[in-house]
């Protein structure tokens, strides 16, 4: 499968647009863990979590490759562990650097901070979007993974990734049935 990393900072929309173009193309899409992870946990996370949270993350896009020319969407990917990991803990765990280095996206589209911020328990510092989404391009561009930025708020943001999607992929097509 084609898979596609929706990655970013808090509240920038990773879910609804994951969701959004696996409802478009007709193809799966993996949540985020974490989230799974976290709602479980009866104690705060702490730095070794993130290692637990990267398992179970690639395990679920792993049941969901089915090895057809689709698309799959990940909300979430190896870049987000690792940037929350540095900011957070000043460190990352060499086995997510390791599979950052892997490649194993085609694309990550990595969602602006132009969204309002919605409260969530799990999300932590909202005023530090901007420095954020800074590392993430950083990161992206320092690597050499491939990314586009999406932009735009709702349906435009949609449309935009949507857009840069079949520019990007023009043999694959929405699922019309």
């Amino acid at each position: 499968m084609i898979r596609i990393a929706i990655t970013g900072p808090e509240s920038t929309g990773k879910s609804a647009l994951a969701q959004a173009l696996a409802e478009h193309f007709g193809t799966p899409w993996v949540p985020e863990y974490a989230r799974e992870y976290l709602g479980k946990l009866d104690r705060p996370y702490h730095y070794d979590d993130l290692l637990a949270i990267a398992d179970g993350q690639r395990r679920a896009e792993d049941s969901l490759d089915d090895g057809t020319e689709r698309f799959l969407f990940c909300d979430t990917d190896a870049l987000v562990l690792f940037v929350w990991s540095t900011f957070r803990f000043g460190q990352c765990h060499p086995e997510l650097n390791d599979w950052l280095e892997e490649g194993s996206y085609a694309l990550h589209l990595l969602c602006d901070v132009d969204l309002p911020w919605e409260y969530d328990p799990l999300r932590e510092h909202p005023e530090q979007r901007d420095e954020l989404f800074s590392l993430y391009l950083r990161e992206l561009e320092a690597r050499h993974l491939p990314y586009r930025v999406v932009s735009g708020r709702g349906e435009e943001r949609n449309a935009n990734a949507i857009r840069i999607l079949s520019a990007l992929f023009p043999g694959t097509q929405p699922n019309m049935a």
